[in-house]
């Protein structure tokens, strides 16, 4: 009621300083690479100018400094537990990583909220920003002739940084699952699922099932994952997400063969197939998209209007 009286508008909080805090706050936890598409979607709603590689930018000067799962020891109630975000906010002000001025909804700034923090005695969840877990966040932004727009790879829970392998390509999340099961897919193959982006999905599906399955095949170290769906925010190994343009709209995705070799270099941020540009356009001028999922209702008219994932996948 207080905010009714005070006439405390969401758009005098979310700012581009906030939104570059909550980027800041997804990388310093390891946290999900939906947090992508969410920030890049209120920003928009806000008309703040906000893109991929802000992401790319904030997370590699972030560290890591809470031990969160899935690359972690804790969950998050763990880290409500020894004493709040406020705990990551205080080691990210420490190292100015964070904007302190930033306003928040309980009348503080960010900075104050911070120090006044209680945190827990003998907490092991957050850990001091100079003696990081990782140097740098918990995400990068590849691109490269495979992500024109970007891709999103999340880099908390495992430790590789390149990747080369034969494409294994799936139009749908059940098929590659089927794949699985039927332990058809070989350690050092690039798995790939397309058509399952905002508009090819439509909707953008998480694609929790194919990676789970992948772990528990003893899979998870050993392959890649590239594909225009999501992740959950529990997923383990080297994913790649938010492929842009995606398959359904044209996308180079929708190009590839089985055995094309693919490569991921994370700190060359790309995500690249090993084949010449004119070969690659001259594929993607005979690809012919599968008919959309949905003809009529709601979701036709959704994937007809929706946007890239690299601005959000927001309806224009």
């Amino acid at each position: 009621m207080r905010l009714v009286r005070d006439d405390v508008r969401p758009s005098q909080l979310m700012t581009r300083e906030a939104l570059e805090n909550a980027v800041a706050a997804v990388a310093a936890t390891g946290g999900s690479t939906n947090g992508v598409l969410h920030l890049l979607a209120i920003a928009r709603e806000l008309g703040i100018p906000l893109e991929l590689d802000d992401f790319d930018r904030i997370a590699a000067r972030t560290p890591i400094v809470a031990d969160i799962k899935p690359g972690g020891r804790f969950v998050a109630t763990d880290l409500h537990a020894a004493g709040g975000v406020a705990l990551v906010a205080r080691e990210l002000l420490k190292a100015g990583l964070v904007h302190g001025d930033a306003p928040t909804v309980d009348g503080r700034t960010l900075g104050e909220v911070a120090t006044a923090v209680v945190e827990t005695p003998g907490q092991e969840v957050v850990v001091p920003v100079e003696r990081p877990l990782k140097a740098t966040g918990g995400l990068a932004i590849l691109r490269g002739n495979l992500a024109p727009e970007g891709s999103v790879v999340k880099l908390a829970g495992h430790e590789r940084l390149f990747h080369r392998g034969p494409a294994r390509v799936f139009d749908s999340e059940e098929n590659c699952f089927a794949a699985v099961k039927a332990k058809s897919i070989e350690p050092g193959d690039v798995v790939v699922i397309r058509f399952e982006g905002p508009a090819g999905g439509p909707g953008m599906r998480e694609m929790l099932h194919v990676t789970a399955a992948l772990v528990g095949e003893g899979l998870g170290e050993e392959v890649a994952l590239v594909t225009d769906g999501r992740f959950s925010g529990a997923t383990h190994g080297l994913m790649v997400g938010h492929v842009a343009p995606e398959a359904a709209r044209g996308g180079p995705l929708a190009a590839l063969r089985d055995g094309d070799t693919i490569e991921l270099d994370v700190e060359g941020r790309e995500l690249r197939v090993l084949l010449p540009d004119d070969e690659l356009a001259a594929r993607l001028a005979e690809v012919v998209p599968p008919a959309p999922r949905y003809s009529t209702g709601v979701f036709a008219r959704y994937a007809q209007g929706v946007s890239s994932a690299s601005e959000g996948a927001v309806l224009r």
